[in-house]
């Protein structure tokens, strides 16, 4: 055995729970070193798989994005062709990461797979993310740089456009997702959005299927809508917008009733649980089992940004549901989630707790 590996063995051994990021920092190496060392560790059978680098047994595995958020905000009526006055700011985002940092503050263990570059993007990404989310499952892939994400924010807080520089994530292949598969087992659910390549989802899915796990998909956009699995029979919950959902099954939506009827194309697809928003109007919800339902929009007191609206929702869902919750109930916390969301100027609420959100809701008819 080489003396580093001697070494990473031995603070193993102290602490069966210990990161790859304690690791590195005790043994004086980088994060790629460290995940070799403990490759090779795993390949001569000092250790089996890396349940050493989870405190908690069974977690919620979140799959897909973590980047940069860089947002600008104009200050008056955008004119186009001419400069226009704004103020930026930048923090981290990510659909699955997002998630991921509202379930964590929620109290949930969270893992997060997803492609990075060793840059000075994800270094900001660890420093503000690593307290709610492990990120020992990150795949560093070399000669590529960390997702980033642009947003134009009008001056009544809705996004005018978004640029997504996210070629990172075709790297997150099935070869990653089988590296991880000791994670993956152990979920109790698993999220992945749909940055993530049509051929990992669809190897997530006969995952799931196989070994009857927990599966929720989160859409991106209109244009990854065909990333979707050929197979959505595994799927518990898939949140979608009216958008995606007229684009991908070619129709037109002018009304709750055709919402929900919509709604009930994703059953017939395969989906388990299905909501289709409609923006700040309304959204339907149905099941395999019936109860298909329109539920209103919660309104904003005061829109500040819209950025994390979708993500926060989303996270509430899968906590609410999870947590045992009736469907009115699951509803009501991801609309008040979003709702406190986009009154503040930050992609996930920095005042996000469990007891935080049951107050919330307590105090909305």
């Amino acid at each position: 055995m080489h003396p580093k590996e001697n070494d990473v063995l031995n603070y193993i051994k102290d602490n069966p729970f210990i990161s790859q990021k304690e690791l590195a920092e005790k043994a004086g190496l980088t994060s790629s070193a460290v995940a070799s060392i403990v490759s090779n560790l795993v390949r001569k059978e000092f250790i089996q798989g890396q349940a050493y680098v989870l405190n908690r047994e069974y977690p919620i595995v979140c799959v897909g994005a973590a980047n940069v958020d860089r947002k600008f905000f104009v200050h008056d009526e955008l004119i186009q062709g001419t400069s226009n006055p704004i103020q930026s700011s930048h923090s981290v985002g990510g659909v699955a990461r997002n998630i991921g940092e509202n379930l964590g503050r929620l109290g949930e263990s969270v893992a997060l797979i997803t492609a990075r570059g060793d840059d000075g993007e994800w270094k900001t990404i660890e420093e503000q993310t690593s307290q709610f989310i492990n990120l020992d499952f990150a795949e560093h892939i070399e000669g590529q740089s960390t997702g980033c994400y642009t947003a134009l924010i009008s001056n009544e807080g809705e996004m005018e456009y978004g640029f997504a520089d996210m070629n990172i994530y075709d790297h997150l292949t099935p070869e990653v997702l089988i590296k991880q598969t000791y994670i993956l087992k152990r979920a109790k659910c698993i999220i992945a959005d749909l940055n993530t390549p049509k051929v990992s989802l669809d190897f997530l899915c006969a995952y799931a299927e196989k070994y009857n796990l927990n599966l929720v998909l989160i859409p991106v956009s209109g244009p990854k809508m065909n990333r979707l699995p050929d197979n959505l029979n595994p799927v518990d919950w898939l949140i979608v917008n009216r958008d995606e959902t007229e684009a991908h099954f070619n129709i037109k939506i002018n009304s709750d009733d055709e919402l929900l009827k919509a709604a009930t194309l994703w059953n017939d697809a395969g989906v388990n649980h299905v909501i289709v928003t409609n923006g700040v109007k309304s959204l339907a919800y149905i099941s395999k089992n019936g109860g298909g339902k329109i539920y209103s929009i919660i309104p904003s007191e005061k829109v500040v940004d819209v950025t994390g609206a979708g993500d926060s929702f989303s996270s509430a869902i899968v906590f609410g549901w999870l947590k045992g919750y009736p469907i009115d109930d699951i509803v009501k916390m991801a609309l008040v989630n979003s709702s406190k969301t986009i009154e503040t100027e930050y992609t996930v609420r920095q005042d996000l707790t469990e007891k935080q959100l049951i107050k919330d809701m307590e105090e909305v008819k």
